[in-house]
């Protein structure tokens, strides 16, 4: 007997250098550095200019601590947009910002000087300003070099940043288009206002928890009551969970169309015994107050003696006085009661106390009547000093201040008013996001851009009635916005002019989102709700760091100056020397020979941050790429319904008549791998610095493509392990594909209409495949498009053609058509599936092309959308490749108990039958990787024939070790 031959060395194994342990962590900054030696970016847009352009407008982050895993979700996102744009042969720029103004970054630098224990109020604000340029600075650094280590391809070198000199300038050239058009009042109306950060928040900025606040019922004596004169004497009962506004009442509402009932609670010990009370909440209000409800009618006995029902109507004309009204000045004025089609019966008592400093039903019925707020609580939620019930103290945020027990409540206890006071209401109430304290809503003079009209009401706004001397300090401020000389045309490119015709802005606005493409289509119903029901747009904040409101606002008349050629002198000064220029200005050289300052109040207030980031449009799209060029997308989180696509649409159909944007991608929030929102007092934060330091950015790249992210999604070790996998296969396919195409050059190359059935059935494949991909590209939508490319190679290439034709590889002859052909259709696949996987597995498809094509300056990131080589439609070759799939299927599955019973090895020890043969027998064995196939019912046995040493098939042709083909090949 003869050795047996080691045939090893005749077999055409892969070869390639190129490692399935990927090592991205240590990896990745080595190709992040190639990308800047070859200057990538910009190279792709010298070789990409004039082709159609596709622009993807950054929404800025807050330039402040380091980044988390919800910036690296979006940022990961706009860049896999972006490259795929890139790669379906657009020129797609991206130009990174940073927002730099705002309360983020004062509220930083505040701190720090808080424990130092200094007054930021005693800081000039030249120098405070300075410090929080610096701060934001550093942190635009930082943040950039991490946002650069995710891969993310941009103008690193250029990005936008609200404090630069030109986008402040071009900020308030914004404002001022909003003033000469008329879009601009000043008025004073409640909004939020937190007292800890002492300014007026926008919308964006507050975010509702659930708490437990003090509630209190409180009576007010009625004295006049012309329509039910039984009700003089008695009490009107209000129910607050807001004990602070009682202070600042001025009237109570009532509700026309709601029953009240007179009542007298028979048992009560102290206190006023006579009250009114909507006849659907006299039942809870009993409970409150400890007395439960049981109505004497007739003789019955009771609790409760009904004395009248009155009608709402009836309270018509009706006058009550405040508790405290012993106090005299504002506490002695009569309170008038006032009907408000907002009082309900759901909870309460059926009355409400107004404080029009307060609440914005109630600012609006008291304006009907001719009552004004008189701010008495300062930007700190403490009561004027000069207030006579309580001045001096607070915070009326503050839990003791309001409790049950505190002052308030003990004043109103000590004068007979209170009824009832516990400290159990739980409900949700508005915090500030920055600081997480609660907001109030607080009357103070601010500037809004009107929604419904180009110019605000007129209102008088005083703040006398607190103490005898407090007429002192009452100003009148003119609110009508706009004097006669701004009375000017409003023109848009869109709208022919801004009058009473014209459409207001919410009109422009809802209009533009109807023309706008929402991704995913159910968002175009959020923001659509939002703008609908958004009040005025309250622009200033009381604040040092950002764009100052450029106004000069005359100091007898109350309107600001609309001077075109004083606006043109201030944005030159701010494009001259930036924001900062305006608390340093000579006022008089902006103002010029035509006004004198001693006639004008310069603004000391800033912009809102959203006006800021709402106007990044302006300094960055129309800046760069013309006036009047749009993007094409933004891609913001879902909470940016409120923020900055909303701020960003008001800015632009206010200045334009138009959206910014032609289309909106949502996403949601970044989780945990429970679905809880990440916080350090959980412990659960997963930091993306963290992945990609130990796992490397493409591992998080391929999550965020994985995921539904149009919905909130999770993140944890076993998440992140799912995509380290799914990345792992890909990997390998690579791997296989660099390692079988070793040695290819074009002599190799096999015409489609040349190659074996199955070579033109992957190409079919491929060309659907193409399709799929392209579309899931253009609709954004990449957990398809990940998803379709995954499950290619893992379910169809590597399970099947790769395993099908692994044979033909190994043992088939160089020259043998079948084996061309082959690798033909894998050079195909090569170049089709790592420009595929460059938008999401950047650093990776750059190793792998690198691999291949090692360059100095050449880059996967440079190539298009692959050209695939023509198919002629045959539908006939894909049923039969279908029927083909679906017997392998059927035929792995019958050979599986042989596997387990060891009566074969490996399939290749088969032999099968099977109802019919859509094939050749011999294609089919191939195709099934078994000894033989023949027709008959569905059965699966050991084969008889030999195993050839070389290729391992079991084959009737082996003679001496050898099958027929191998025989050749060795020859």
């Amino acid at each position: 007997m003869t050795d047996q031959r080691d045939y090893r060395d005749t077999v055409f194994l892969p070869k390639t250098d190129f490692p399935m342990k990927a090592g991205l962590a240590a990896k990745e900054p080595a190709i992040l550095d190639r990308w800047k030696t070859i200057g990538l970016y910009d190279r792709l847009r010298r070789e990409r200019a004039g082709r159609e352009r596709f622009i993807l407008h950054d929404g800025p982050p807050y330039a402040n601590g380091d980044i988390h895993m919800g910036h690296a979700m979006n940022k990961v996102l706009k860049d896999i947009v972006v490259r795929s744009q890139t790669l379906l042969g657009k020129d797609a720029p991206y130009v990174p910002g940073w927002d730099c103004h705002g309360l983020p970054i004062e509220w930083k630098v505040e701190e720090a000087y808080r424990a130092k224990k200094l007054d930021k109020d005693q800081v000039p604000v030249d120098q405070f300003r300075a410090e929080c340029r610096a701060y934001a600075e550093k942190w635009v650094a930082v943040q950039r070099a991490q946002f650069e280590r995710l891969g993310v391809m941009g103008d690193w070198a250029d990005p936008y940043l609200t404090m630069n000199h030109a986008a402040e300038a071009a900020i308030v050239g914004e404002l001022l288009k909003f003033a000469e058009s008329g879009q601009l009042y000043r008025g004073a109306k409640p909004v939020m206002w937190s007292p800890v950060e002492k300014t007026a928040l926008a919308e964006a900025e507050v975010e509702y928890e659930d708490v437990v606040s003090t509630q209190i019922d409180v009576a007010f004596e009625i004295v006049e009551a012309p329509n039910a004169p039984e009700l003089v004497g008695a009490h009107a009962v209000i129910w607050t969970t807001t004990p602070w506004t009682i202070p600042v009442n001025q009237a109570l509402a009532y509700g026309p169309t709601v029953e009240y009932l007179l009542v007298r609670f028979d048992d009560m010990a102290e206190g006023p015994h006579t009250l009114l009370v909507a006849k659907d909440l006299l039942d809870s209000f009993g409970t409150r107050i400890g007395h439960p409800v049981v109505l004497k009618i007739g003789d019955s006995v009771g609790t409760v003696t009904p004395l009248a029902s009155i009608s709402g109507d009836q309270l018509a004309g009706a006058v009550v006085r405040h508790p405290m009204h012993e106090l005299g000045g504002f506490f002695a004025r009569p309170r008038p009661m006032l009907p408000g089609d907002f009082v309900t019966t759901d909870q309460g008592t059926g009355l409400v106390h107004m404080a029009p400093d307060h609440g914005e039903d109630d600012f609006l019925l008291c304006k009907q009547h001719g009552i004004d707020p008189v701010f008495a609580v300062d930007g700190a939620g403490m009561y004027r000093a000069d207030w006579a019930w309580l001045g001096g103290q607070g915070s009326v945020i503050n839990k003791k201040f309001v409790a049950a027990d505190g002052p308030i409540c003990s004043d109103l206890r000590a004068a007979g008013a209170l009824l009832a006071a516990s400290d159990d209401f739980k409900h949700s109430y508005p915090h500030s996001w920055r600081s997480k304290a609660k907001v109030i809503q607080r009357a103070t003079p601010q500037w809004f851009i009107p929604m419904d009209g180009g110019r605000g009401a007129s209102t008088s706004l005083s703040t006398n009635g607190g103490g005898e001397d407090a007429s002192d300090a009452s100003t009148s401020l003119s609110t009508n916005g706009v004097g006669a000389a701004s009375q000017s045309s409003f023109a848009l490119s869109e709208v022919e002019g801004h009058g009473s015709n014209a459409p207001t802005l919410r009109e422009l606005a809802l209009d533009a989102i109807s023309r706008t493409k929402w991704v995913p289509g159910r968002a175009e119903n959020r923001i659509r709700a939002m703008v609908e029901g958004r009040p005025d747009w309250v622009i200033s904040r009381q604040r040092a760091w950002g764009v100052p409101i450029a106004l000069y606002v005359h100091r007898q008349t109350g309107a600001y100056l609309n001077d075109p050629a004083v606006n043109a002198r201030i944005v030159a000064a701010f494009e001259r020397a930036g924001a900062d220029a305006w608390f340093t200005a000579d006022h008089q050289a902006l103002l010029g020979s035509e006004h004198d300052l001693a006639d004008y109040e310069p603004q000391r207030d800033i912009l809102d941050v959203w006006f800021d980031s709402g106007s990044s449009h302006a300094f960055t799209i129309e800046a760069r790429y013309g006036e009047g060029v749009r993007a094409n997308l933004y891609v913001e989180g879902s909470d940016q319904h409120r923020g900055w696509f909303q701020s960003s649409l008001l800015e632009s159909c206010g200045t334009r008549g138009r959206a910014p944007y032609d289309e909106v991608l949502t996403h949601g929030f970044a989780l945990d791998d429970k679905g809880r929102k990440m916080s350090k007092s959980l412990g659960n934060v997963v930091d993306p610095l963290k992945v990609i330091g130990e796992s490397g950015a493409d591992i998080l790249r391929m999550w965020v493509a994985s995921t539904d992210y149009f919905e909130d999604v999770k993140i944890g070790k076993e998440v992140l392990a799912t995509a380290s996998d799914a990345y792992r296969k890909l990997r390998n396919t690579f791997r296989y594909l660099l390692g079988a195409l070793d040695g290819f050059d074009e002599t190799e190359r096999v015409a489609a209409a040349e190659m074996p059935e199955l070579e033109r059935y992957i190409l079919h494949r491929l060309a659907m495949l193409d399709g799929e991909l392209r579309a899931a590209a253009e609709g954004y939508d990449f957990n398809r498009y990940m998803r379709l490319l995954t499950d290619f190679a893992a379910e169809e290439l590597s399970a099947f053609f790769f395993d099908v034709r692994k044979d033909a590889l190994y043992c088939d002859a160089p020259a043998d058509p079948k084996r061309r052909a082959y690798r033909t259709v894998l050079d195909t696949l090569f170049h089709a599936l790592v420009r595929w996987a460059a938008p999401v597995l950047c650093f990776t498809a750059e190793e792998v092309w690198q691999a291949r094509y090692p360059s100095e300056d050449g880059s996967v990131h440079l190539l298009e959308w692959p050209e695939l080589p023509t198919v002629e439609a045959d539908t006939g070759l894909a049923e039969k490749w279908h029927e083909v799939l679906a017997l392998r299927a059927q035929v792995t599955e019958a050979i599986e108990p042989l596997r387990r019973e060891k009566t074969v090895r490996s399939s290749l020890e088969a032999e099968v039958h099977v109802p019919a043969l859509p094939l050749t027998a011999e294609a089919l064995a191939e195709a099934f990787i078994v000894a033989r196939v023949d027709v008959g019912e569905l059965a699966v046995a050991r084969t008889a024939f030999d195993k050839c040493e070389r290729c391992w098939r079991h084959l009737p042709d082996v003679d001496d070790g050898l099958c027929a083909r191998c025989t050749t090949v060795v020859a």
